[in-house]
């Protein structure tokens, strides 16, 4: 009896013992080993670089404020990273929609629009993770006369920008169209 429950712990031991080296060293390995070769960019967090040094992540939305940049969706989570995720205030909270009304004014104000033109949903109500780096085409078209003017280019010059940094919509079908603004911005400032 002792004997074979010697057996019986020796074997789950043995299995428990390969199943951690399998699930929490090799698999991983190979996982992380194929990633560095088919997608490098993404498996390394999809950094830009400037001057040799990386500057960003094109996945995370920066804090961007002043007149010549494109402004970010607004974050819940002030762009932190560690602290991912939206406020889960509901549709019919006060709270939700006096922020909402609130960042619509003010985005009306930034970018010189009349106090009751439309605006797009992305430019007053924050991202799922507050992270967001995109905005949709139309919150990109409502700024670039704003940013056009800070930086003291045309209006084409930006619109041009604004057409080279959209992205389409993944595997043609799936989301909107949107711009990374992240990367639109640093182009931007890499071209004074």
């Amino acid at each position: 009896m002792i004997k074979n429950l010697l057996l019986e712990l020796r074997s789950a031991c043995l299995i428990t013992g390969v199943l951690i080296l399998l699930t929490c060293g090799l698999y991983p390995l190979a996982v992380w080993g194929l990633a560095q070769v088919i997608f490098p960019g993404y498996a390394n967090g999809s950094m830009i670089t400037g001057n040799g040094k990386p500057v960003a992540s094109a996945l995370i939305a920066q804090p961007f404020a002043g007149k010549e940049y494109f402004h970010p969706r607004p974050s819940a989570v002030d762009y932190n990273a560690s602290g991912s995720g939206g406020s889960n205030l509901g549709p019919l909270s006060a709270k939700f929609i006096d922020s909402t009304r609130l960042r619509a004014e003010r985005y009306r104000q930034e970018n010189g629009l009349a106090p009751d033109s439309v605006i797009p949903a992305d430019a007053a109500t924050a991202s799922g993770s507050g992270l967001d780096p995109h905005i949709s085409v139309e919150n990109a078209l409502l700024q670039a006369d704003r940013v056009a003017k800070a930086r003291g280019v045309t209006d084409y010059f930006i619109l041009e920008m604004i057409k080279t940094h959209t992205e389409r919509r993944d595997l043609w079908i799936l989301g909107q169209p949107r711009v990374n603004i992240v990367k639109l911005n640093l182009a931007l400032d890499e071209l004074k």
